[in-house]
């Protein structure tokens, strides 16, 4: 195809066709892409004759890209990116005067102990923006960026795409949270004695705390897993149970609250929280101001915090 004979494909129809082979699903398409069912049809439609192919094929229950739609795809995301870039590098960005929609994926760690202060600052230099939120772990943070639902995420990180950057935030110790009214801290038998809550996005009941346990040849009973950080408000106040968290979610746990929070008493592997962010949008304005700010905010160190009892 030369350019003249380009000009006749519709670049609404590659976003639609790059997200049919994330979503495979046409009523998730629809969602993410603000279209009706009926629209995103007409694009499959049009996209089956552009590329004389099925594109999706029904298996079972599901739908799957044939071996084509696959090989296409593989071609088109690069060329899609780089449009994506050079777009945004032309674009310029005004905190005050944006109405910029910016989508962020965050552990629920990092939601509920960073984001409050982050968003505030957002909404002072940039009081026009939208912001949305999504929740990620290190399972969720890759195929999120890869597939442009969010173009930066913070958490705990493992593997990610290719074209994704990544920056260290801080190092992640833990506080033992606790809402008994004992005097004194805990001791390592206390620790262990104690039933013990967690939060746990998968339903877990053990986490890495329990390998550093192990160093020292101890164990921890759980008997509570909550899926969010929040949660632990209302489980542990007049309760023997405890629970081991990040030092910036203690700090905004135990705010107003009576929680406190006291040093672990065996020595916890502090994890990394980063930053990470989709090569696409590496040289746009209006993201590198977000992440400017991001760096800013959660990168400082604790002793700067209005923390209570920690």
């Amino acid at each position: 195809m030369n350019r003249n004979e380009l000009r006749r494909v519709d670049l609404n129809l590659l976003v639609v066709f790059e997200a049919l082979m994330f979503e495979r699903n046409v009523t998730r398409v629809a969602e993410r892409l603000f279209l009706g069912q009926s629209a995103v049809s007409a694009s499959l439609a049009r996209l089956r004759d552009l590329f004389d192919d099925p594109i999706l094929i029904r298996q079972g229950r599901g739908m799957e890209p044939t071996a084509r739609a696959l090989a296409i795809f593989q071609e088109l995301r690069p060329a899609l990116d780089a449009i994506s870039g050079a777009v945004s590098r032309v674009k310029e960005f005004d905190p005050v005067s944006s109405r910029e929609i910016f989508r962020i994926g965050l552990s629920d760690d990092a939601e509920f102990g960073l984001f409050p202060g982050l968003l505030r600052r957002m909404r002072e230099d940039a009081p026009g923006i939208k912001v949305v939120v999504r929740r990620v772990n290190y399972l969720l943070l890759p195929s999120l960026l890869a597939s442009g639902e969010i173009s930066v995420g913070v958490s705990y990180t493992q593997d990610l795409p290719a074209n994704a950057k990544r920056r260290k935030l801080r190092d992640i110790p833990c506080k033992v949270l606790r809402g008994d009214d004992r005097s004194g801290p805990l001791t390592l038998d206390d620790y262990c004695e104690r039933p013990h809550a967690m939060v746990s996005f998968s339903g877990d009941l053990c986490g890495n705390i329990d390998l550093d346990l192990q160093r020292v040849g101890r164990t921890r009973n759980v008997m509570v897993a909550v899926p969010q950080f929040s949660s632990l408000r209302a489980v542990l106040p007049r309760t023997e149970l405890i629970a081991t968290v990040p030092d910036y979610a203690a700090c905004a746990l135990v705010e107003g609250t009576s929680l406190r929070a006291e040093d672990p008493p065996f020595p916890i592997t502090a994890a990394e929280l980063s930053m990470v962010w989709s090569g696409v949008h590496d040289n746009d304005p209006g993201e590198r101001w977000l992440r400017n700010l991001m760096v800013e905010h959660m990168s400082r160190p604790l002793a700067e915090w209005v923390i209570g009892a920690v």
